[in-house]
């Protein structure tokens, strides 16, 4: 018999996959990468087997439950499937499907709604970062239905605003772990940043490329892919984050200056795809670097022209559009970024799993 699992498929900002509540999942953490794996039908490059996209966007799963720390609503574990190999990293956050985790809470009955909108106070258990988000709940239910488009979704929905605090040193401690603003890996000036995502900044000009270059142009590379993953590779070693080949952090940033009104232009990577669009996180922690003084991304963005201590709107020019980041500067620290998401539940039931997959997962989880 197949297994059944309570599940809920959503997609946030730019990314989806499926929603669970932890209480449905093994506590263990490898039976629960096991269920994962199988659950998005990886490894296999269509996925096809499960309910995976085959791509990096759409491999990706949410883990909610309640939070039982004072203030906070609900904890949010985030994990990549990797599409080809059994693999299922859980140390970066993800900003995109964080959009989808409020609205997600509401309805399992974790937070109570309210009228006309909804604050749901949220803990990623990956960064150990807190965010608000504001959830759109007219007469106490949540709505799907509004006027926001985001770059890389098509259509509008009601917008979900999510407010980032703790930003730097998500998983090394430090916003710049190396101990530098910029320094040269493999020739090229780097800026190994540490916000909301580990992240290696390089002008994209340095590596020969026009900072506009299309995702497939540079996937299309191999020279450049792998001369990225080797540096990705030593970036991570600086940053302390040990060997990262079987880790998707940190991330890799191509940048250049922003025209037609954008701070920055950027590609953002995945790490071994190009994001067709931008990572929440990787916009708040480019965001953060375009206002440091001396970092790679500082020396090409557009000057500042907000008064000190006040919000500044920086505008992130990507594959789909542009990203708007809200940014809150004081006395030189990022206090708090601020994006603004959409969300869509897709379907909601139960996933159904092979019956082999009963042998590496708890036997409580199997069905009758």
């Amino acid at each position: 018999m197949q297994m059944r699992i309570p599940c809920v498929l959503m997609r946030g900002g730019t990314s989806r996959g499926p929603f669970f509540l932890a209480a449905h999942l093994p506590e263990d953490a490898q039976q629960r990468d096991a269920l994962l794996l199988s659950a998005l039908g990886s490894p296999h490059p269509m996925q096809l087997d499960g309910i995976g996209g085959g791509s990096s966007l759409t491999s990706k799963a949410a883990i909610i439950s309640p939070s039982a720390e004072p203030g906070v609503d609900v904890d949010y574990l985030f994990a990549q499937v990797a599409v080809d190999r059994r693999s299922v990293d859980t140390r970066p956050n993800c900003g995109n499907m964080l959009a989808a985790v409020g609205p997600f809470a509401i309805e399992a009955g974790l937070v109570a709604p309210r009228h006309p909108s909804t604050l749901v106070r949220i803990r990623n258990r990956n960064t150990g970062q807190l965010v608000e988000a504001v959830v759109c709940t007219p007469g106490g239910r949540v709505t799907y239905e509004g006027e926001a488009a985001i770059p890389g979704v098509p259509g509008t929905a009601a917008p979900i605003a999510l407010r980032f605090r703790d930003l730097a040193g998500s998983k090394t401690g430090a916003l710049f772990p190396s101990g530098q603003r910029a320094e040269a890996i493999d020739g090229c000036a780097v800026t190994l940043i540490d916000g909301a995502m580990p992240m290696m900044l390089v002008a994209a000009a340095s590596l020969g490329l026009p900072p506009a270059a299309s995702p497939e142009a540079i996937e299309g590379d191999a020279a450049l892919m792998a001369r990225l993953e080797a540096m990705r590779r030593e970036a991570g070693r600086r940053m302390g984050l040990g060997d990262v080949r079987d880790s998707v952090v940190p991330k890799p940033a191509l940048l250049g200056p922003g025209g037609g009104g954008a701070t920055l232009t950027a590609r953002y990577l995945t790490p071994h795809a190009v994001h067709r669009a931008m990572a929440v996180t990787g916009g708040i922690t480019l965001a953060v670097a375009a206002r440091m003084a001396g970092t790679v991304a500082a020396d090409l963005a557009t000057p500042s022209t907000a008064e000190p201590g006040s919000e500044e709107m920086l505008r992130l020019a990507h594959p789909a559009g542009v990203m708007e980041v809200g940014l809150r500067l004081e006395d030189g620290v990022a206090r708090w970024a601020s994006v603004l998401r959409t969300a869509r539940r897709i379907f909601e039931g139960h996933l159904l799993l092979p019956a082999e997959a009963r042998q590496e997962v708890l036997p409580r989880l199997a069905a009758e």
